[in-house]
């Protein structure tokens, strides 16, 4: 997992890895920031509705759809720049 492409907590990154990978069942090992979830991951858009529902009910955030989250590290950098502090 190449992690030097953010600055979002571990425990946030490991989180939003976690829910992403549970979509498709993919390993969290495989999946890295730079990766895109339609073209390297097969995730469709329906798959990508639900694992913003999915972040929006973990970390009590909002995400609009106007947010352009296209890669694995699109996703943490949201969710780590607007959760609440722990």
């Amino acid at each position: 997992m190449n992690t030097s492409t953010t600055s979002a907590p571990k425990a946030i990154q490991q989180q939003v890895l976690r829910i992403i990978s549970q979509r498709k069942a993919i390993k969290p090992q495989r999946l890295r920031i730079g990766s895109s979830l339609s073209h390297e991951l097969g995730f469709d858009t329906v798959d990508v509705v639900d694992i913003i529902l999915e972040l929006e009910r973990n970390f009590h955030i909002t995400i609009p759809d106007e947010v352009p989250l296209a890669t694995v590290g699109d996703f943490v950098n949201y969710v780590a720049s607007h959760a609440k502090a722990a």
